[in-house]
């Protein structure tokens, strides 16, 4: 039976001033606008395929509204929606909307909003961006910080292993890796993924009683000069780095973190290997091991803890979890009165 997911297709996320976010994705990171409906902006980056890779949408707080994913084949989009069904969460079918068809749509069990698809509109470039290379969408961003795909979503999740073992069995990703604490077997991150890379779906572990809440989302360059260059780039232009470049451990990407206006944690990557072990079994690093930081001689900062939207308690990160997280789920009885 063919795995149901394909790829990430596009994000959706919100933003407090939507002309202020849509214009930095444009203006500094290189993204290009395409359309303007009831409010949201839609941004592609230039190698995307599809219409657009993400959607910009009004909102109180910085947040993920939705996560939008391919499947293999129409089959396999009706197959998807069964195994959810049947693993107890409730979707709905709409008609489609723009750039795609018929999707069913469901939010999961750790409170992400999904949508499936497999009739999407392949992006058609008009004469001023047609590219010369037949297999390109477009031809490449004169901008010198343009990302070219759409690349993964790291959300925040209550019980980390749960929200695999959810994801593996009711939409079949593979679970490619996991970082326990150095100090007690607490796993506070894992990746999963729909084809052969590293990963496209992260989850980090988040003490809050806000559901659904996302760390980053991220994009993909070429090169490992593609992704120096962004960081001097936004640097020039205003942006500072909030953590990077540097390389992860797990997965083995080039990084840079960095914050759009809304506040939303922004990730660029590039290289990284790919994996097309079909029996894969998944390992488990610990921060020690450089499951973040593969020279280990890096810390995390601490504004990387944050998750969106914002919510009272403790979010850990790819790195492990802060001194304040440990000491709560380490002991949670030092605290007088919590006994």
């Amino acid at each position: 039976m063919e795995r149901p997911l394909s790829h990430l297709a596009h994000l959706e996320i919100t933003s407090e001033d939507v002309e202020t976010s849509a214009a930095f994705y444009e203006e500094k990171f290189g993204m290009r606008i395409v359309e303007r409906a009831e409010g949201k902006v839609y941004l592609r980056c230039w190698g995307d395929y599809y219409r657009y890779s993400l959607v910009v949408v009004p909102g109180e707080v910085a947040s993920l509204a939705r996560m939008a994913w391919r499947t293999n084949s129409a089959a396999a989009l009706e197959a998807a929606a069964a195994q959810v069904e049947a693993s107890g969460v409730q979707g709905v079918w709409s008609e489609g909307g723009l750039g795609y068809g018929r999707a069913y749509e469901f939010t999961g069990p750790y409170g992400h909003h999904m949508r499936l698809v497999y009739d999407v509109e392949r992006f058609a470039a008009d004469e001023e961006f047609a590219s010369i290379y037949p297999d390109r969408p477009e031809k490449r961003s004169s901008h010198a910080a343009a990302p070219r795909f759409l690349d993964h979503v790291t959300v925040a999740a209550s019980d980390v292993r749960g929200f695999a073992d959810w994801y593996n069995k009711a939409l079949d990703f593979r679970i490619m890796a996991f970082t326990e604490l150095d100090e007690a077997p607490i796993t506070v991150f894992s990746v999963l993924t729909t084809n052969e890379k590293s990963h496209d779906l992260g989850v980090v572990l988040d003490t809050s009683n806000t559901a659904g809440r996302v760390n980053h989302i991220a994009f993909w360059v070429d090169t490992h000069e593609d992704l120096l260059r962004t960081a001097d780039v936004l640097m020039e232009n205003g942006t500072p780095m909030e953590y990077g470049p540097s390389i992860h451990g797990i997965g083995e990407q080039n990084f840079l973190y960095f914050r759009e206006p809304s506040g939303l944690r922004v990730e660029l990557n590039s290289g990284g290997y790919r994996n097309y072990v079909p029996d894969w079994e998944a390992n488990t690093w610990t921060p020690s091991e450089g499951s973040n930081n593969f020279y280990r001689n890096g810390a995390m900062p601490h504004s990387m803890t944050e998750s969106f939207p914002p919510a009272e308690g403790f979010t850990a990160t790819e790195e492990g979890a802060s001194d304040e997280m440990k000491a709560a789920l380490l002991n949670p009885y030092a605290e007088q009165g919590r006994g």
